[in-house]
């Protein structure tokens, strides 16, 4: 693979295998994919199918076995700061305020925080006012609303999102299902999403793709038809829950590896 001058996320041939003194788990084997700058996709799959580890080694937190990674022309082997990562806990360091949690990135790279942006994105995810307030003051959604700032506020190319929302409520996590989907359309953003919620993977990607059960390869793609801005009504539409079915059934359907495939939505 080569890497490319403008900032298409490539993955190939990525491969991985935790060494454990039971023995040898294949989390990952010989995954391509290829995102597109501004693309929306959600990763999908059984459960332990590699879908984290996949996540972790594109933000550069894992190395792989073998295979590369490159985020345009650079090969990501390290944490690389075009690559924002939100997980599944708001990790929110109880001893700082919410700006300071914020600015945390910042300060690990001996920059300087950008103010303007950070003020800014507090104002639009509903923040506006309590960056001096404490995490323990926020509710678990507002505190998943300031890991979203602390996410953006460097301006990252790659958004990679690890089941951000599943500890919310159902109410909630619609709530930032649409937040998340306004905020892409305003920078698009290159964001993956991992998440155990088809429903959710539908709603906000452009395209889904599955991954087979472990060692976890794509299995096939599908392509999200929904034209944007997307209302919360999408979901109780019948052709939204034909296609959550459709893909529910074809993950459970997944007993092990196969090469992978396309389907229109």
């Amino acid at each position: 693979m080569q890497p490319t001058k403008d900032k298409v996320l490539n993955v190939r041939g990525a491969t991985k295998t935790y060494m454990t003194q039971s023995g040898d788990v294949h989390a990952l084997k010989d995954v391509d994919l290829t995102v597109r700058p501004g693309e929306f996709i959600s990763v999908v799959g059984p459960s332990g199918c590699g879908k984290t580890t996949l996540l972790w080694s594109i933000a550069g937190l894992h190395k792989l076995t073998s295979g590369a990674i490159a985020l345009g022309e650079a090969w990501i082997t390290r944490p690389h700061p075009s690559i924002g990562m939100m997980f599944q806990e708001a990790n929110l360091l109880p001893w700082r305020t919410i700006r300071q949690n914020i600015e945390l990135p910042f300060e690990i790279r001996r920059q300087r925080p950008d103010a303007a942006r950070i003020d800014t994105f507090l104002e639009r995810v509903g923040l506006g006012g309590f960056g001096d307030k404490m995490p323990r003051e926020l509710s678990g959604g507002m505190q998943q609303r300031a890991s979203i700032v602390r996410a953006l506020a460097s301006d990252p190319t790659v958004l990679l999102m690890d089941e951000p929302f599943g500890a919310l409520d159902a109410f909630t996590r619609d709530e930032m299902n649409k937040l998340v989907e306004e905020i892409w359309l305003e920078s698009r953003k290159t964001v993956i999403l991992i998440t155990h919620s088809i429903a959710e993977a539908v709603f906000l990607a452009d395209k889904v793709y599955i991954m087979s059960a472990r060692p976890g390869q794509i299995a096939r793609m599908v392509d999200i038809p929904f034209p944007r801005p997307r209302s919360l009504d999408l979901m109780e539409t019948r052709e939204f829950f034909e296609l959550v079915n459709m893909i529910k059934h074809d993950i459970k359907h997944q007993p092990s590896a196969k090469p992978a495939a396309a389907i229109a939505g």
